[in-house]
């Protein structure tokens, strides 16, 4: 067999078998839905605006979580940013110096129609979704402390002249993930799970 179509079975064994592992992001879980309330509630307490629910945002902060819980490419000096080469993505080591952002922000336009950057925050907790009392919270409370990404949720310092007009959220196993845009999603919103 050549070596391309041996290269193209393996690509797209891997792009179908990373797609079905994937959860449908076009509803978003009690959990998921929680956390949005949580940082729209955080919001207003600070005179924000509101973000719009974003169907391609959360696609990819639901791929980004479940890459993180799956294959925890968060490892060594790679951060919580990063991206393993297990799905239909670029995978890439986000470190702290920050080299690899464009392949971190142009996630939103590789995997959806979405076509702006995005900017992610993610949390990690020991416990998974199903063993943690209040995930959404935990999360919330774990971005408060941390200025940089405290000032990503409210816009402050350098993220003061970024509009949010989109917002992702996805929750996997023991991460929280979510993306934030200046686009509006032409794809719409998801919905609350029935």
């Amino acid at each position: 067999m050549p070596k391309y179509l041996i290269f193209a079975f393996m690509f797209l064994f891997k792009l179908s078998f990373s797609q079905d592992q994937l959860r449908d992001q076009s509803c978003l879980t009690d959990n998921e839905y929680r956390l949005y309330q949580l940082i729209m509630e955080y919001r207003k307490d600070k005179g924000l605006p509101a973000i719009p629910l974003s169907y391609s945002l959360s696609y990819v902060a639901g791929a980004h979580a479940w890459d993180l819980s799956t294959n925890q490419p968060d490892h060594g000096k790679c951060n919580m940013h990063s991206w393993s080469e297990n799905g239909p993505w670029t995978g890439c080591c986000y470190t702290e110096d920050h080299k690899e952002a464009d392949c971190l922000w142009s996630k939103p336009s590789e995997l959806t129609d979405y076509d702006d950057f995005g900017y992610e925050v993610a949390y990690y907790s020991s416990k998974t979704v199903e063993q943690h009392a209040d995930l959404p919270k935990a999360a919330l409370e774990g971005w408060k402390k941390s200025p940089g990404h405290n000032h990503m949720i409210i816009n402050k310092y350098g993220w003061k002249r970024m509009k949010w007009n989109a917002v992702g959220i996805g929750i996997f196993g023991n991460y929280a993930v979510v993306w934030f845009g200046e686009e509006k999603d032409k794809a719409g919103r998801p919905e609350p799970c029935p």
